[in-house]
């Protein structure tokens, strides 16, 4: 008899195309990231399918696992760094810039909806409060299946939802501090509700964070960060919403709405001198205040349909409706001759269709994709003089000009994957993707000469032309997976990924000559409607094994990733696209074993090696761009009322070509739950020995920034220093 290629699709267990809601597990026994064998996830295939059905490295974290990390003190990006394997450690930052899966880009999603854009703004983290998570799926390696972004992997973050029954409510609170000054501590709560019945279940909550000063491992205050700005007094709020309409046994709606807002909420900044005369030795001051401060404010808006008998198929169809504007902190222009802030929106609306139909063997997956994405940006310029008198600390507005071109993506993706059950232990799956999509770009004036008209040494200047191009690419992915045992698989595939570069940056740039009469000619640009904007097409070939037993679980994967293309970072922070070869291969690897029912011990490693080729020869990867190789370990005793975790990770350094280094830091944490007679309360202690370094993303703005300021030290981040977090939950 042959094994069912997957589980019964119910209307409680699916929730169309994002996954399903998973409680948690007892203490002794919290799911590591591996997940089981049956699990359910939709990042391998868009439709739910079980683990063991995916040919590639698929991570779940969920339950138990997930609350505590959260409730000790950890963010988002701290813990998918701690807890995937191939994933980069986070930057304890606003931005996530360089935090890559496997050496590539990543895809973050909330529901099935992307948080990427063409424009590349890593801030994709910054995006959701954790009491709002209900579980995390990560698949490793390049894919297309859910469009462009993906080279490295997607993470799909799935949202907590209503159950039916009486009102039932959950609420948190938390605080953390290191104790070094009254203003060390952060502070965040969350409350919901959330009920129903058979027709229709939902959930509301609102939560929020407060924090205060951040302190390094020597007590002392961890530097603003002005380039991709931090979390450092800054404040968030989260209101989401989500109703369940099941309107059959087989046709059922998910609707979600979010409201998302973090932004600086503070007076102190960093103090670079009178005109900028301490830009060497900086300090954090009072007296901050800009007229446009750093913030994430977005909403977002998704429907899901499903109907699991549409004409012999089970048909999903997802609309989704994302909104975001994103501002930066003020900083030094072009030269140091002006002082700006940049503003930058993105609408993006999405309609996804998707038929699965079952063929004895076979399993036919196929549907469209529609996409379009609106973007524009202004730079708001501050009174020069009062900005450079007072040392950055008081920015008011002085005008604002547009900072990137206008564009338009249009976007029509066609897809079509097959399975099939060649026998009781072999599945094989094959599949292609093709997208075509339009660019249409406005006119524009950079940002410098605008500038300069503005201060009288110009009249004007002619615009860069705007212009409309077209694209293709058509994506290949295959593989197979065996069952050795019903405990055990190996598997191999070939996957493309792609990603578009960003066209703000690339097609906003020109060379200028000021012509007599004061108006700025041009000389030389990129013209959009003779030279394509290529799409950069990632290939990966992976072979991997897994195995879960009830005593041990394992599973390792080596993978090896390639392209002809990529894109690099000028001195002037725009990326141009080079003609050149690149590659990142490596292994990545996670084991648990349960040693009794109370005794849990456990690792992960991820070793990678990204190069380019240069005049013939494979050099190491720049490494304001590569991925730290690292290794995390693990052991934890629970019963039914208690956890105690203590964990560690160590980032390995790196260098380059060029003769720069990212030395990897080395942090442990301890972490313990205790389960009361109303609620649960857990305590955190995070960089248990009060490590003293500097992050992975300082000592990469300081060679991003260095060339452009001409010193490092407004941008020696720091890492925080030993901090306690008191979290208490209950739900009621």
């Amino acid at each position: 008899m042959r094994q069912p290629k997957r589980l019964s699709r119910t209307p409680l267990a699916i929730l169309c195309m994002t996954g399903m809601a998973a409680g948690s597990a007892p203490m002794a026994f919290a799911q590591e990231p591996m997940g089981s064998l049956d699990e359910l996830v939709v990042v391998g295939n868009r439709a739910p399918s079980q683990i063991s059905e995916v040919p590639g490295t698929v991570w779940v974290l969920e339950g138990e696992e997930l609350q505590r990390q959260f409730d000790s003190g950890q963010s988002l990006k701290d813990t998918l760094g701690k807890l995937v394997p191939g994933m980069d450690l986070g930057t304890q930052n606003r931005t996530n810039f360089g935090q890559n899966l496997r050496g590539r880009s990543v895809l973050v999603m909330i529901d099935g909806v992307s948080l990427n854009s063409s424009r590349g703004i890593s801030r994709q983290f910054d995006s959701i409060d954790p009491f709002n998570i209900e579980r995390i799926e990560v698949l490793s390696g390049a894919t297309a299946i859910y469009g462009g972004g993906s080279t490295g992997g997607i993470i799909n973050i799935i949202t907590k939802k209503g159950d039916s029954g009486g009102p039932q409510f959950e609420t948190e609170v938390g605080a953390t501090s290191g104790f070094n000054n009254s203003n060390d501590r952060d502070l965040r709560g969350g409350q919901s509700i959330s009920g129903g019945n058979e027709f229709v279940k939902g959930r509301l909550a609102v939560a929020g964070q407060d924090n205060g000063a951040f302190y390094d491992g020597n007590g002392d205050p961890i530097l603003p960060d002005i380039t991709q700005t931090d979390l450092q007094y800054n404040r968030t709020l989260d209101v989401m919403g989500n109703l369940q309409f099941e309107f059959s046994d087989t046709q059922s709606l998910d609707l979600t709405a979010q409201v998302y807002n973090s932004k600086f909420d503070g007076n102190k900044g960093l103090y670079l001198g009178q005109n900028l005369s301490r830009l060497n030795n900086p300090e954090i001051r009072n007296g901050f205040t800009a007229d446009r401060e750093p913030e994430s404010d977005r909403y977002l808006v998704n429907a899901s349909y499903r109907d699991t008998d549409f004409l012999g198929h089970t048909a999903y169809l997802q609309t989704s409706t994302r909104n975001e504007e994103i501002s930066f902190h003020p900083f030094p222009g072009s030269q140091m001759r002006s002082v700006g802030a940049s503003k930058q929106n993105t609408e993006q609306h999405t309609l996804k269709a998707m038929l699965v139909k079952e063929l004895g063997d076979v399993e036919l997956t196929y549907g469209m994709d529609l996409d379009r994405e609106d973007f524009d940006a202004n730079q708001m310029i501050f009174d020069f003089d009062q900005a450079f008198e007072s040392g950055l600390l008081v920015n008011e507005a002085n005008y604002t000009t547009p900072r990137y071109p206008s564009y338009r993506v249009d976007g029509t993706a066609g897809f079509l994957q097959a399975e099939w059950q060649a026998t009781d232990r072999l599945k094989l799956d094959a599949g292609i993707r093709h997208r075509r999509a339009s660019l249409e770009v406005g006119s524009f004036v950079p940002v410098q000469q605008r500038i300069n008209i503005e201060n009288g040494n110009a009249s004007s200047a002619e615009p860069i032309p705007g212009g409309k191009n077209d694209y293709n690419i058509t994506l290949l992915n295959a593989g197979a997976i065996y069952s050795l045992t019903n405990d055990q698989q190996i598997w191999g595939s070939f996957n493309q990924g792609n990603e578009i570069p960003d066209p703000g940056k690339v097609l906003g740039q020109g060379e200028y000559s000021l012509s007599g009469n004061g108006r700025y000619q041009l000389t030389d640009f990129l013209d959009l409607d003779s030279n394509n904007l290529p799409a950069l097409k990632t290939n990966q070939v992976e072979l991997g094994w897994r195995r879960h037993t009830p005593d041990w679980d394992a599973q390792i994967a080596t993978y090896y990733t390639w392209s002809d293309k990529d894109t690099e970072i000028t001195d002037r922070l725009t990326v141009d696209i080079v003609d050149s070869k690149t590659r990142a291969y490596g292994l990545e690897a996670s084991g648990t074993w349960r040693l009794t029912p109370q005794w849990q011990l456990g690792g992960t490693g991820h070793y990678v090696k990204s190069e380019t080729r240069q005049n013939g020869d494979w050099q190491d990867q720049i490494v304001t761009e590569a991925s730290l190789p690292k290794a995390t370990a693990h052991i934890q005793w629970g019963d039914d009322d208690t956890s105690v975790r203590f964990q560690g990770v160590h980032a390995f350094d790196i260098d380059d070509a060029q003769g720069n280094e990212i030395e990897g830091p080395t942090t442990f944490d301890l972490q313990g739950t205790q389960r009361l007679p109303a609620g649960e309360m857990t305590l955190g202690i995070n960089n248990v020995f009060d490590k003293q370094y500097t992050t992975v993303w300082g000592q990469r703005a300081q060679l991003l920034y260095e060339p452009y300021v001409g010193t490092t030290a407004p941008f020696e981040f720091k890492g925080r220093g030993r901090t306690y977090t008191l979290s208490y939950s209950i739900k009621y």
